[in-house]
């Protein structure tokens, strides 16, 4: 059965496997430049604000701003578009070739002068104004190569000319080939044009306009989502609806509805973008759609809380989900008395305990998977951790990488852990014989009678069950991939 939910453990498991995923972001590529300054005086010429610039900051914008979302997350982004032959071009050029995760693609067939920049004037955090530089449009995009590869193609319509007919009927192919996954974020009226893509993203003011029928409500939106459903080929359409969140509808399944995260917004620009980039991970590396709905979720949340076309990163969003059940797992952390208790009263409920121990330093997809495999043997878990201390007197210097709390909360946010508790003993024997565990589970590395406390829990009734772990991960081999790519960076 495929998990739908994104928990904090599900989370990293999906960052962990996105990494290096190849993602083909094509489409309309502008420079987007930021004027920040003061405002101390209203023009004598006019009631305007006179802005005194004090820094300027540019960076790709339109699908180059999805390519760098996709690169901060950890993809491999295939940078596709059209520029001009002047100044704007190639300082957008330059732009993409400082990036490490992005290739460059750029069709630099356009006329002079054609390089699309919009430029905002900002003060005191807030836009006084943009001024667009462009050209009706930039001329057809023929580097079709850039698909090759990709688990992902991402098509960024901004109605300036790169998304064309032929553009879109090469993405289609290229996926029905290599089984890649497409998606859209649309503009105009017609969306019928994208063909069987696997997902429209448009916004709702989108929605409406490509529909003609009311969005406010969740009746309303599902409405307009059966509507452009029927007068399109597409699999399935997401719309994304600014603080209400996002709602889902595959063809021929009912409408789904994902709430927003509470956020303080600063800058909403660039957040469309933030929200493909995730999306396309997500399914390029095998995620359901109601997975990835989240990540974008998640990840527009946190990108709208900075300034300017800004990007996110993996660590942000594991630290915005912890920040957002931090209170539920926290709750799960108890005291050895209070758990006792606990324990005994699920016990006297006809509730079947499990328990596990370990230490858990970085939590991967193998830690993940070992906790649901553990989960599902009992009605309630019960995870002990190595306090830090213990962890460093068995693994060594530089471990934990992570503090005993820091751990315990990351465990806590597990849907399949009920509570967590610690433990300073050489063995977990102590704790075992004070909760009396009805499943003592510990992993398939081990055999039955190298389980500390096996004797004691089959001797009251219990078991003991071996857990697989998923294959090539450990908490080793993650310290490993940082220190390797650290050691690229720095070379």
């Amino acid at each position: 059965m495929v998990d739908r939910t994104l928990d904090l453990g599900a989370l990293q498991s999906l960052l962990d496997r996105a990494r290096g995923q190849t993602v083909a972001c094509v489409g309309d590529l502008m420079l987007d430049r930021y004027v920040y300054g003061e405002v101390s005086r209203i023009s004598p010429e006019a009631p305007i604000p006179v802005l005194r610039s004090r820094r300027t900051v540019s960076m790709p914008g339109g699908v180059g701003n999805v390519a760098r979302n996709v690169a901060a997350l950890g993809g491999l982004a295939r940078l596709g578009g059209v520029t001009g032959a002047d100044p704007s071009g190639e300082e957008l050029a330059r732009l993409v070739a400082a990036e490490d995760r992005i290739e460059d693609f750029i069709d630099r067939t356009g006329t002079a002068g054609a390089t699309i920049v919009k430029t905002r004037y900002v003060s005191g955090g807030q836009q006084l104004m943009r001024l667009d530089e462009e050209e009706v449009t930039v001329g057809a995009f023929s580097r079709e190569d850039v698909f090759s590869g990709a688990s992902a193609i991402l098509l960024s319509d901004y109605a300036k000319g790169v998304v064309t007919e032929r553009l879109i009927r090469s993405a289609l192919w290229q996926a029905q080939q290599t089984g890649a996954v497409v998606i859209v974020d649309p503009k105009g009226r017609d969306f019928a044009r994208y063909g069987a893509v696997d997902l429209i993203k448009p916004n709702a003011s989108e929605l409406a306009g490509a529909t003609g029928l009311p969005v406010e409500t969740d009746a309303e939106i599902e409405m307009a989502l059966e509507a452009l459903l029927a007068a399109t080929t597409a699999k399935a359409i997401v719309v994304t609806r600014a603080g209400k969140g996002m709602s889902l509808m595959r063809r021929g399944e009912p409408a789904q509805h994902f709430p927003g995260r509470a956020r303080e917004v600063f800058d909403v620009s660039g957040a469309g973008d933030t929200g493909l980039a995730a999306l396309g991970l997500a399914l390029g590396a095998g995620a359901s759609l109601e997975q990835a709905v989240q990540l974008a979720i998640l990840a527009s949340g946190v990108v709208v809380g900075k300034s300017g076309t800004a990007v996110v990163s993996p660590a942000e969003l594991i630290e915005a989900e912890m920040s957002q059940h931090a209170g539920a797992a926290l709750a799960k952390v108890t005291a050895l008395d209070d758990l006792a208790a606990e324990v005994e009263a699920w016990r006297r409920q006809g509730l079947k305990v499990g328990f596990t121990n370990g230490c858990f330093d970085i939590l991967h997809r193998g830690h993940v998977a070992y906790l649901a495999q553990a989960r599902s043997w009992c009605d309630r878990l019960v995870v002990a951790l190595n306090t830090d201390a213990s962890v460093h007197r068995l693994k060594g210097d530089g471990r934990p990488v992570n503090d005993l709390d820091s751990r315990a909360v990351v465990i806590g946010g597990l849907a399949s852990v009920d509570r967590v508790t610690s433990f300073d003993d050489p063995t977990p024997l102590a704790l075992i014989e004070r909760l009396r565990p009805d499943v003592l589970i510990k992993g398939a590395d081990y055999t039955r009678e190298g389980v500390v406390g096996g004797d004691l829990v089959e001797s009251w009734g219990g078991e003991v069950r071996l857990a697989e772990f998923a294959d090539g991960y450990s908490t080793t081999r993650t310290i490993e991939k940082m220190i390797d790519s650290s050691l690229g960076e720095a070379g």
